[in-house]
């Protein structure tokens, strides 16, 4: 993105945004990610995410979505086991300093630690996607599973040579939420309340969430 090159050629990024700056000349595995540095994908995941949406939460998310990497123990690179979790905190700093707006920084942790769940959704057993639409809160806010699931393309699509790349996950893990969404409390027994509401309402939704999974299979 020229503007950010811009900025990093004058020495500014560094100054405004040391946590972005830093991830130049970070190396992630080639296998996955052809272009090696973390600071070119970053470029590269949010020119995919313009893209797709003109949504600046969404662009803000795709920006800072791998900060954690840039705090990767030397030892271990170029894999970035953990990064997700690190980089919570180096984002809160981030959002602090610069006041970003809350809508902002809630959709930016969710896709900076929750965004390797969805490329592996295949591998997930059916808890662990309910786990994962409840940690999104999917079901109050399924506007923030939408940005999410763009958010994750664009950091997919944001690889070389992987622009043009369908990302299926994305589209099943809609078909898990439409699916857990339909269920509500009226296909429950009146005198079930409580914290056992809440279970059966769990127990509902993974049991329509594994039907569609066998359906699709």
């Amino acid at each position: 993105m020229p503007f950010f090159a811009a900025l990093r050629e004058v020495g500014a990024l560094a100054r405004l945004l040391p946590e972005l700056d830093s991830l130049w000349g970070v190396p992630q595995p080639e296998r996955w990610h052809p272009e090696i540095d973390t600071g070119v994908h970053t470029m590269m995941v949010l020119a995919q995410a313009a893209r797709l949406s003109d949504e600046q939460s969404i662009r803000f998310a795709a920006l800072t979505h791998d900060l954690g990497k840039a705090s990767t123990p030397a030892h271990i690179l170029p894999s970035h086991h953990g990064h997700e979790e690190r980089g919570v905190a180096i984002l809160r700093a981030l959002c602090r300093r610069l006041r970003v707006p809350t809508r902002y920084q809630e959709l930016a942790e969710c896709c900076g630690r929750y965004h390797s769940q969805l490329h592996h959704l295949d591998e997930l057993k059916a808890t662990t996607r309910l786990k994962l639409l409840e940690r999104l809160d999917a079901f109050r806010r399924p506007q923030r599973l939408e940005a999410f699931l763009l958010v994750c393309e664009a950091d997919f699509r944001g690889r070389a040579g992987f622009e043009q790349r369908t990302y299926p996950q994305a589209d099943r893990l809609r078909r898990l939420y439409r699916a857990a969404a339909s269920v509500d409390s009226s296909q429950l027994p009146k005198w079930v309340s409580g914290k056992a509401m809440g279970d059966a309402m769990r127990r509902l939704r993974l049991e329509v969430m594994r039907r569609v999974d066998r359906e699709v299979s």
